[in-house]
């Protein structure tokens, strides 16, 4: 039997939790439909290694006002992560070893040309097409491309790749240069942008909040449900009173008045649509984002002091850094650009990339998850590659009839970020609302 909904969202990441909660309380009838067997998309809090983990998105900040303002409503809190005493980085096949300010001092040439002209760009960051600046000039540059303007040396070089190849979990050469500036502007400095990456976390768990937002409405949830299909009736991919009718793998059918696909991009062939979507939108997924990457938790023997570490651009992980402290083992935790090359999982080839930093350190034990071959997510966090924000942002954030998409990747201000996919979620809703009209009977719910 086929259930009527006033929206169908597919996905329970942070987009579609959002969209599910702010629906509901707009008096419509809302299903959610996750092909996994718990929601979170690609933030996942679970016990590996001993303790609860975030195998992936981690970090929060208060520079981030959409999570900000999650985080106040749910009465969340959140912790720093340890600031290292030392600092590491590998650069022309040397391993160089300073202070957590000499290394700052080391980096600040090079960040501050690659950034400089972020507030020029987007002096409003959270309208990123509307630049001062003409994009189309910088927008197919990668970080390397510009980079290569610097006049910085082959250490600040090889150093600055791999501090980029880290930022966006991906090759170098991928990472876009408008992509940097975007993130930068919405942190309002370089310095702010920083922090908001990797600095706090929440104390209860990236599950809790996303648990909450659940708990906050009244959508129905599928687990293990992926969708199969979205077909638009004849005539309804032309806007104002279509409907669509969602298919299941199980064979399960839903009707709807409107879809909201809150995938990343590079899951969306994961769906078969009828009619197909625009080829703005399909060469954006095709293309995928630049995020190709790892991350990965390291039980270490013994109480080390804290650190960090950072990889050139060819290195298997771009970054490593101590998170938590036991009696007799320390808890890192460590990204690199590239899946194909290492396995997280794998203690003895995680084991040889951590000692191209710190030979002196035992590896107990590793626990990740690969989301680049994960066929739900296809990628890590979302990231840019040169020439997509020109291309394709605009067409992504069209409706195509009744289907919108919602995902931090089409996000204004954070994209790639638990805010993005948050402010993402709030938009989509309430363009969907304003397009269904009056909930049945004229009332709104207010709870």
């Amino acid at each position: 039997m086929t259930e009527n909904y006033d929206v169908v969202i597919v996905g329970a990441g942070f987009a579609g939790l959002t969209a599910a909660r702010e629906l509901c309380r707009r008096g419509r009838r809302v299903l959610v439909l996750e092909a996994r067997d718990r929601i979170g998309g690609r933030t996942w809090s679970t016990e590996r290694l001993g303790r609860r983990l975030e195998l992936g998105g981690t970090w929060v900040h208060w520079s981030q006002p959409h999570t900000w303002a999650e985080i106040t409503r749910y009465g969340l809190h959140i912790e720093p992560s340890p600031k290292p005493d030392d600092v590491y980085w590998r650069a022309g096949g040397t391993v160089h070893r300073t202070t957590r300010s000499g290394y700052a001092d080391f980096v600040a040439r090079g960040q501050d040309f690659l950034l400089a002209d972020a507030g020029r760009y987007f002096g409003r960051p959270y309208e990123p097409l509307t630049a001062a600046g003409d994009l189309t000039t910088v927008d197919d540059l990668s970080v390397v491309d510009k980079l290569a303007e610097s006049g910085l040396t082959g250490e600040e070089l090889d150093l600055q790749t791999g501090i980029w190849a880290e930022h966006f979990n991906a090759p170098a050469e991928l990472c876009a240069y408008t992509q940097a500036l975007r993130w930068c502007a919405a942190g309002g400095n370089r310095h702010t942008m920083d922090e908001a990456a990797s600095s706090y976390r929440l104390v209860e768990g990236t599950g809790t909040l996303a648990g909450a937002i659940r708990d906050d409405s009244r959508a129905q949830f599928r687990l293990n449900t992926p969708v199969h299909r979205i077909e638009q009736d004849a005539g309804g991919a032309g806007g104002a009173g279509g409907a669509a009718t969602v298919t299941c793998a199980d064979g399960t059918t839903a009707r709807t008045g409107q879809v909201i696909v809150a995938l990343g991009l590079d899951a969306l062939d994961t769906i078969e649509f009828a009619p197909q979507l625009p080829g703005p939108v399909r060469r954006a997924a095709g293309e995928g984002s630049a995020s190709r990457g790892l991350k990965t938790w390291i039980t270490v023997r013994g109480r080390v002091a804290p650190f960090s570490a950072y990889g050139g651009a060819d290195a298997p992980l771009t970054f490593v850094r101590t998170e938590y402290f036991d009696d007799d083992t320390t808890t890192l935790v460590a990204f690199g650009p590239r899946a194909d090359v290492l396995d997280p999982n794998d203690p003895d080839a995680v084991g040889s990339a951590v000692a191209h930093f710190r030979p002196d350190l035992e590896v107990v034990d590793v626990a990740g998850h690969d989301w680049t071959h994960d066929a739900w997510s296809g990628a890590t966090w979302p990231m840019r590659q040169p020439g997509q924000l020109t291309s394709y942002l605009a067409a992504l954030q069209q409706p195509v009839g009744v289907v919108r998409l919602a995902c931090s990747d089409i996000a204004n201000g954070w994209a790639g970020f638990i805010d993005g996919a948050i402010e993402s979620g709030l938009t989509v809703s309430r363009a969907v609302d304003a397009s269904l009209g009056a909930p049945r009977g004229g009332l709104r719910s207010t709870g």
